[in-house]
């Protein structure tokens, strides 16, 4: 089965509190892989307010999950504002963008294998 291993960065068969897993930095948007591997990559992320993340666009399907606070998406040009509980499809080859409206934190999924890859 070659290809690159999973990168688990927390522990297997154990609760974990996401949101707990990464800390807000004032001014900044930090960043936490939680697996990276064939199939995907988790990663949190804790934006403080006003902080985003420019339009771009990828080969893959993603899945956001707010856990804390509120953010606005625009995804294909179309403004999308979620909060804590939230949960938004980003389809493969789309723009989209996040920016803060408050500090936030958001759990990503990047589904790399299926019909986007």
């Amino acid at each position: 089965m070659g290809g690159k291993t999973s990168e688990a960065n927390v522990p297997a068969a154990v609760a974990v509190d996401l949101a707990g897993l990464v800390e807000y930095a004032k001014g900044a948007t930090v960043s936490r892989t939680i697996a990276d591997n064939d199939a995907g990559t988790l990663t949190l992320f804790a934006f403080d307010a006003g902080q985003g993340l420019s339009e771009h666009s990828t080969p893959f399907d993603a899945v956001v999950q707010i856990l804390d606070g509120e953010a606005e998406l625009t995804i294909g040009g179309k403004l999308i504002r979620a909060a804590a509980g939230s949960l938004v499809m980003m389809p493969a080859n789309v723009p989209h963008a996040v920016k803060a409206v408050t500090r936030f934190k958001m759990f990503l999924v990047m589904l790399r294998a299926g019909k986007g890859g």
